[in-house]
């Protein structure tokens, strides 16, 4: 092999990467990128058996091979040269990788180690819209929990129908559910299929809708999913298992309702929560005519409060929440007026923004006994 390519496109793409592959695994040939010239590009592909990902870049290969790499210091090289082009060979071995004055070797590992990962079925199951997809994950992935022994709860459901799309997440505590309507004409899924993507999926999937435009194509294998974002595909493992039945956590009977300046309520849950307990993180919400205090107090710190006019003229009541939960809600949407839907002190409560355009979004949060 032998080539020459221009080091922002090639760093383009190596960046991608670097989330994929694994610092620490048990199988060596994870940590690599596989290489592949041909024609007048290269093309790459790194997995860690859950998450694939394929791109390419422009380049002028004198000599067609393919080699692997490892991933995170072949990036770290590229990023340190100067804006040239880059020179890579393959060298008794090994790859040497050089550019203006500078030169090197790396050491390679043999490309028949490399996994085989499916390939998709060549068109698209479904176009997704990009930016829709983008806020979806957005607004749903931090409720994904980290490490459930119920591993179904490691990821999001995603259900597809064709005049609308979901994407759901919950961690036992909370729950987020973005619902966005689709013109699903010319699409070849059935009436509904769904699908439980990992958590690191959403989070690469995240990272490439981040640039560009156009709609997304969408498929799905057999254990696979596929997207196909511009020049890159992402390919992905089904979690195998059931979803919990999430329309029965969405509470239908809360009568109770309070809108807040989205910047006020974040402001003061941030401020009194410095005084909360530090393994709890727990704020209490006691509403009243007119007003809501937030307040929290630990024996250790202290006690903090903080007064927020409102519009409500219900029964008073109070009820604690996690105060990170609360602040990844607010985080997460960006509509001015945000609203909060109870129904007592030991029901979920429901949050969602007020007069957001294009999506539906509903989080569902449980209270704390304190």
């Amino acid at each position: 092999m032998e080539l020459v390519v221009r080091k922002n496109d090639l760093l383009r793409e190596l960046q991608l990467f670097q989330g994929i592959v694994e610092r620490k695994n048990t199988i060596p040939i994870l940590a690599n990128v596989l290489m592949e010239a041909k024609g007048d590009q290269v093309s790459f592909l790194a997995t860690d058996l859950e998450v694939g990902l394929r791109s390419k870049c422009a380049a002028t290969v004198t000599k067609p091979g393919s080699l692997t790499l490892p991933a995170k210091k072949f990036f770290e090289i590229v990023k340190s040269l100067p804006d040239t082009d880059i020179r890579i060979a393959e060298d008794k071995g090994g790859v040497k990788i050089a550019a203006d004055r500078f030169d090197s070797r790396l050491q390679t590992l043999p490309r028949e180690d490399f996994p085989t990962l499916p390939e998709a079925g060549g068109t698209p199951t479904a176009q997704l819209e990009r930016n829709a997809v983008k806020e979806m994950v957005a607004k749903t992935q931090f409720a994904i929990t980290g490490e459930d022994t119920r591993y179904f709860l490691n990821g999001a459901l995603f259900v597809l129908k064709p005049e609308e799309m979901s994407l759901v997440a919950t961690d036992g505590h909370r729950l987020a559910l973005v619902s966005v309507t689709r013109d699903g004409k010319g699409s070849k899924e059935a009436d509904e299929s769904k699908a439980i993507l990992p958590k690191k999926t959403l989070g690469e999937l995240g990272r490439l809708l981040g640039e560009g435009d156009g709609d997304i194509g969408y498929e799905r294998g057999e254990n696979h999913l596929f997207f196909q974002v511009g020049d890159r595909m992402l390919i992905s493992r089904m979690i195998d298992g059931q979803f919990p039945a999430y329309e029965r956590v969405i509470p239908k009977g809360n009568d109770k309702h309070i809108e807040f300046e989205r910047d006020r309520l974040t402001s003061a849950v941030k401020r009194v929560a410095l005084l909360s307990n530090e393994r709890s993180r727990a704020v209490k919400i006691q509403i009243e005519k007119g007003k809501v205090d937030v307040t929290s107090s630990s024996p250790d710190l202290g006690e903090a409060k903080e007064t927020l006019p409102v519009d409500y003229s219900g029964s008073a009541m109070q009820i604690c929440f996690n105060a990170q939960y609360v602040l990844d809600f607010l985080a997460a949407v960006a509509t001015d007026v945000v609203s909060l839907e109870l129904k007592d002190e030991v029901s979920q409560a429901v949050m969602k923004p007020v007069g957001a355009e294009g999506y539906d979004y509903t989080y569902v949060i449980m209270p704390m006994r304190v």
